[in-house]
């Protein structure tokens, strides 16, 4: 299974991103504090940065992103929103949305491990997609690890749910899915239309 294991910081800052994204909110490096003094970017350039950043947010490599933009690309409706929305209902990305994980990366660690179950069953796919209704939540014999038991308790992490999913039991490590995420959900920057434009040519 392939994976980017480039420094985080390091690649956040050459796709103009906040490490943040990632989980990790006080990443920074100080490597080449003039790199974004560079000559005016071409269109294709400008197109390219922007799939490359979506790639690197949700982990995929470049077949199985093409992959989810020709699939998108057959649904009706706004191709670059469906491929955003499509990579958010991946279950690693469920996985750090919900709390289960700090970062992206360990979050589909935690997946790969077979640390979670969907509707009650164990799933270990980190690009399942998720559905409506669907149940996401920690095996119960993972829960007493150290790994899980930091998001429970008066200690816990704090985590902001997104809109689209719910915590029925703040003392339980499950999520239920209420709805699909929708464009506004993405909160990061992105512009997808450059990226439907760079596929079209």
């Amino acid at each position: 299974m392939a994976r980017n294991m480039q420094p985080i910081a390091k690649r956040c800052k050459a796709l103009g991103l906040s490490p943040a994204v990632m989980g990790y909110s006080k990443k920074v490096t100080n490597r080449n504090p003039k790199g974004q003094m560079r000559r005016k970017q071409s269109e294709y350039a400008t197109q390219l940065n922007e799939k490359q950043k979506v790639k690197f947010v949700y982990g995929v490599q470049e077949k199985q992103f093409h992959a989810y933009y020709e699939k998108a690309e057959r649904q009706s409706g706004i191709t670059g929103e469906i491929l955003l929305t499509t990579l958010e209902r991946r279950l690693d990305n469920v996985c750090f949305r919900a709390g289960f994980a700090m970062t992206r990366r360990e979050a589909r660690q935690v997946v790969s491990h077979g640390h979670l179950l969907v509707n009650g069953k164990s799933v270990n796919i980190p690009s399942y997609l998720i559905k409506a209704g669907d149940t996401v939540e920690v095996k119960d014999k993972s829960r007493s690890s150290v790994k899980f038991k930091r998001f429970l308790g008066e200690d816990a992490i704090a985590v902001t749910l997104p809109a689209w999913m719910e915590r029925p039991n703040k003392d339980e490590l499950k999520v239920v899915i209420n709805r699909l995420p929708e464009r506004a959900d993405i909160d990061f920057p992105v512009e997808e239309h450059l990226i439907v434009e760079l596929y079209s040519k």
